[in-house]
């Protein structure tokens, strides 16, 4: 495939350039099976409809046809299970998870890569870390009846910010 290259300029990175050399959804590392796309994500209700407000010229406007998103500030009441299960983004830069590719964040990563794009290194870190959220995903079954959303919804939201699908959990 021929790379295509994509020029990023929103409110947090301008000047950051890379390509696209793996079809969009396909060719996925073989550990990483996301349950729910980008454009999914974004039509549930994720970080409280704020994430994506200012980058949407990145990616395919097809995203955001359904997107629950807040022009203003975050809005929790946006989120599936209406309720914040996000932690500001200065705890995780204090914590050293944000790499300054993706100045945003995994779900920015998620993104990118869902679009194409492939960082040697940091691929297998973010992939590494979706992995470890799982965990949840156990103590959702062990601790709630299946689809009770009221049941740990902030867990379930979590796990909704990291294309793990919980409803039905």
């Amino acid at each position: 495939m021929k790379p295509r290259w994509v020029d990023v300029k929103d409110r947090i990175q301008q000047g950051y350039r890379y390509a696209l050399v793996a079809p969009a959804g396909g060719d996925f590392h073989p550990d990483f099976r996301p349950d729910l796309t980008p454009a999914e994500m974004l039509a549930l209700g994720v970080f409280g409809g704020k994430y994506m407000t200012d980058c949407r010229d990145e990616f395919p406007q097809t995203w955001f046809a359904k997107a629950r998103l807040s022009p203003r500030r975050k809005d929790p009441s946006l989120n599936w299970f209406g309720v914040d299960a996000s932690q500001p983004l200065s705890v995780w830069r204090a914590k050293g998870w944000i790499h300054p590719d993706d100045p945003r964040g995994w779900f920015q990563w998620y993104c990118r890569y869902y679009q194409g794009r492939r960082v040697p290194g940091e691929d297998e870190r973010q992939i590494g870390r979706w992995k470890a959220i799982r965990r949840h995903v156990g103590q959702l079954r062990r601790a709630c009846e299946p689809g009770d959303g009221r049941c740990r919804p902030r867990q379930r939201q979590a796990l909704l910010h990291w294309a793990y699908d919980s409803r039905a959990l």
